[in-house]
C-alpha cells in the first residue's frame, strides 16, 4: 500500500521497506510517479497517482513512500498542468520527465531528445531516473585537500578524453574512464597538480549539439546529482 511519504529530503531515498521520493513542483495540479522494468520499456510497470486529498502533497512538495521496491528501480514523472508559455508553464502530460534530484539515470537505446519537442507520448526514448543508496558508496577514505588553496595547482581535463588515446598509457580496458585517471595521478603529481577539474562529470546530453556534432565538453547539464553514464 502506498504511504503518505515525506517531504524531505528530495529525490528518491531508500528506506526500511521502501523507497520514500520527493519532487518540488509549484504549478502543476497533478503528478504521477513512473515506475519501469527497463529503460527500454514502451510503458510503465506501475503508475502512482499521488493524491493531494491522501496527503502526498506538502505545500509545493509532491511526495509518496512505496514498500518494496529499493536501490536500481527505474522511476519518472508525467506532470499536469497549464500550458502558458508566457508565464513559462509548458505542462505536456505526455512527456516523461527526469527527478532533478536524481542520483542516477538509465538512457534507453533508443533516446531521442528531438522527441520532447514533438507531440506526443515519450515513455519509450525519455531517460529515466534510478534509485540509488548513497550510502553505499565506498569513499575509500577520501578527505578535503589539506594545503591552503593558495598553494592549489589545477589542471583542468576532460574526463574520457584525458586518457581515450593509447599514447596516455592507461590500460586499455581503463582509456576514457575514471578508473583510467586513478592511473594517471602518479603522472599529475610529478607535474607538481594538486587537484583536477573534471569535464563533464554532471550527466549531459550528448545530442545537444548542431547536426552531424555531438556534445562533447558537456555544457547545460540535464541532472546535477547523477554522474554521466558510461564512463
Amino acid at each position: 500500500m502506498i504511504r503518505t511519504g515525506q517531504s524531505y529530503p528530495l529525490g528518491a531515498t531508500p528506506r526500511p521497506g521502501g523507497v520514500n521520493f520527493s519532487i518540488y513542483s509549484k504549478h502543476c495540479d497533478a503528478l504521477e510517479l513512473l515506475l519501469f522494468d527497463g529503460p527500454d520499456a514502451r510503458e510503465p510497470s506501475r503508475v502512482i497517482r499521488l493524491d493531494p486529498s491522501q496527503n502526498h502533497r506538502t505545500f509545493h512538495y509532491w511526495h509518496a513512500f512505496v514498500p518494496g521496491i529499493g536501490p536500481g528501480q527505474l522511476y519518472a514523472y508525467r506532470a499536469e498542468g497549464r500550458y502558458a508559455p508566457e508565464e513559462g508553464l509548458r505542462y505536456d502530460r505526455d512527456k516523461v520527465l527526469l527527478d532533478p534530484y536524481g542520483r542516477a539515470v538509465a538512457v534507453p537505446e533508443g533516446y531521442n531528445r528531438e522527441a520532447a519537442r514533438r507531440p506526443g507520448d515519450t515513455v519509450e526514448t525519455a531517460m529515466k531516473s534510478v534509485v540509488a543508496d548513497l550510502s553505499a558508496y565506498d569513499w575509500e577514505g577520501d578527505t578535503a585537500p589539506a594545503h591552503a588553496f593558495s598553494n592549489t595547482v589545477i589542471y583542468e581535463m576532460h574526463v574520457r578524453g584525458f586518457t581515450r588515446h593509447p599514447s596516455s598509457g592507461v590500460s586499455p580496458e581503463k582509456r576514457g574512464t575514471y578508473a583510467g585517471l586513478i592511473e594517471k595521478i602518479p603522472y599529475l603529481t610529478d607535474l607538481g597538480v594538486t587537484a583536477v577539474e573534471l569535464l563533464p562529470v554532471f550527466l549531459f546530453d550528448p545530442q545537444e549539439a548542431p547536426p552531424g556534432l555531438s556534445n562533447y565538453w558537456g555544457y547545460n547539464p540535464i541532472s546535477f546529482f547523477a554522474p554521466h553514464y558510461g564512463w
